[in-house]
């Protein structure tokens, strides 16, 4: 059993993530905004597409972000029901050994694939945030070079 030192660590990592999470969803639904804002009355070009695609990507990142804000809750509730079945509190499973090991297996394997997505869903979260950033970075510099090319 883990000590109240432990479960206080993992409290305050799971806390940490979580803002982490959180903080970048928000700069992705502030970076969409801005890129509308800025295009409010710009007409459709050829010009705006890596603007597009910055939109599109972060986007993604908005969508792996909440992705892995599920996965990591599903994860959260599989150990919840773990903690029943191994305390023999759980009523689907009882106390009888032989059912508590081969639910406390299922439970287990849920877990580890559930937290394997929700690892690869904040990876794809904060990449994509990078990508759109970087296209939207491509997309400013280009815009202002057309500007200073002179028209012919």
């Amino acid at each position: 059993m883990p000590s109240e030192q432990q479960i206080e660590v993992y409290r305050q990592h799971r806390i940490a993530q979580e803002k982490y999470v959180y903080f970048l969803l928000a700069a992705v639904g502030a970076a969409i905004a801005l890129a509308v804002n800025q295009t409010q009355e710009a007409k459709l070009a050829c010009s705006q597409l890596p603007l597009g695609c910055a939109v599109a990507l972060w986007a993604l990142s908005f969508f792996f972000g909440c992705r892995h804000l599920a996965y990591v809750e599903s994860t959260l509730f599989a150990n919840a029901v773990l903690l029943k079945v191994e305390a023999g509190e759980h009523s689907q499973v009882g106390i009888h050994p032989e059912h508590m090991a081969i639910a406390s297996e299922g439970i287990r394997k849920a877990i580890e694939s559930n937290s394997n997505r929700a690892s690869r869903f904040a990876h794809w979260q904060f990449n994509c945030l990078l990508l759109g950033a970087i296209s939207y970075l491509g997309w400013h510099v280009f815009e202002m070079w057309l500007r200073s090319v002179p028209i012919t």
